[in-house]
C-alpha cells in the first residue's frame, strides 16, 4: 500500500514523453515527471520516491527530498498567508498547507513555526501547529538514562518543553539547564525520569551515580585546566553554574563535589578570588 507523504520504493512500468509511470498497485499508476527521474530509470527498475497529490488531486512522485515527512515534527518557514490558512516552505515545489483550524496563533510571512505533518481525511498532506494533539505517551522501551533526540518547542515557568524522539513530550527543568536553548532547536538529551503520565523529565547531561565517586571523572579536568593557566583559575564554589558548564560540561553540584575532593587531597586551595594548585608534583601524580 502506498504511503502518502513518505518515501516508497516503486517499480517503473512504462516510459512516456513527460516521465515514467510507476506501479502504485491498488492506487494505480503514479507519474514520476521527467525532471525528477534518475539517470538510470528503465522499465522494471525500482526507484525510491516521495508520493503526494498534485494540484489536480492526482498522485505524483518525486525524487526531491522534503524537509519533513508525514508523522514528523518540524520547524518550517511561512511563505504565504491566506484566508483559508498559511503555506509553508518544506523544500518541494508545492508549498505545504497549514489550515486555519490547525493554527494556534496567526502566523506571519517569514516566521519559522513548529508544525506536525499529517494527512487529512482526503489524504492531503497538511500541517498543524497543535503539537500536543499529535504527541503520545512515552514508548515502553524508553528507560531512565537513555539518550534521546530533542526538539525544543517552548519555555514555561518550569523549564523548556521538548518533543522527544519525534513522538512524546519531555521537560527540561530550568535549574538543570546550563546552556542556551531556543525554540525549534534540535539537540541530544538523556531521560532522567519516565513519569506515570507518560511524559518525560529530560537532562542534557547523562545522569550518573550520585556521590563522590560520580565526581571523580571531573577532578583531572579541573587539574588540567589549572596546569594550562599557571596553577590558577578564577572560579570557586560561588561561581555561577553557567560558567561551570561552559568550562567543564557538568552541573555545579558535580563540580562542587569534585572541588571538595581535590581540596581534601590538598591538591588545591580554594580562595575568594579562585582556586590554586598546592603542589604540582602531587597534582601530576593525581592526574595520571
Amino acid at each position: 500500500m502506498i504511503q502518502i507523504g513518505r518515501f516508497n520504493k516503486l517499480k517503473v512500468v512504462k516510459h512516456v514523453d513527460f516521465g515514467v509511470f510507476l506501479d502504485g498497485e491498488d492506487d494505480g499508476e503514479i507519474l514520476l515527471p521527467l525532471r525528477y527521474m534518475p539517470e538510470q530509470c528503465d522499465v522494471g527498475d525500482e526507484v525510491n520516491v516521495f508520493v503526494m497529490f498534485d494540484s489536480e488531486d492526482r498522485l505524483l512522485a518525486t525524487t526531491e527530498v522534503p524537509k519533513a515527512l508525514v508523522g514528523d515534527f518540524a520547524l518550517l518557514k511561512v511563505v504565504a498567508v491566506e484566508k483559508v490558512g498559511a503555506f509553508l516552505d518544506w523544500g518541494l515545489a508545492k508549498d505545504l498547507f497549514l489550515p486555519y483550524a490547525e493554527q494556534i496563533h496567526a502566523p506571519r510571512v517569514g516566521q519559522d513555526i513548529l508544525v506536525y505533518l499529517y494527512t487529512d481525511k482526503s489524504d492531503r498532506i497538511s500541517a498543524s501547529m497543535r503539537l500536543d494533539r499529535y504527541t503520545q505517551k512515552a514508548p515502553a522501551e524508553l528507560k531512565n538514562g537513555d539518550e534521546v533526540d530533542l526538539l525544543i518547542t517552548g519555555k514555561t515557568d518550569l523549564g523548556f518543553k521538548a518533543i522527544v524522539n519525534n513522538c512524546c513530550q519531555g521537560l527540561l527543568f530550568t535549574n538543570e539547564v546550563f546552556q542556551p536553548l531556543h525554540y525549534g532547536q534540535k539537540t541530544k538529551g538523556f531521560i532522567k525520569t519516565v513519569r506515570p503520565d507518560g511524559k518525560l523529565d529530560i537532562v542534557l547531561q547523562k545522569t550518573e551515580k550520585v556521590g563522590h565517586k560520580a565526581a571523580d571523572d571531573i577532578g583531572p579536568l579541573i587539574l588540567e585546566q589549572l596546569i594550562k593557566n599557571s596553577g590558577f583559575l578564577a572560579i570557586n564554589d560561588k561561581t555561577p553554574p553557567e560558567i561551570i558548564y561552559k568550562l567543564f560540561g557538568v552541573s555545579k553540584k558535580k563540580y562542587k563535589i569534585a572541588l571538595g575532593g581535590l581540596y581534601k587531597k590538598r591538591l588545591i586551595s580554594v580562595d575568594e578570588d579562585g582556586i590554586r594548585l598546592v603542589a604540582k608534583k602531587q597534582q601530576n601524580t593525581a592526574a595520571k
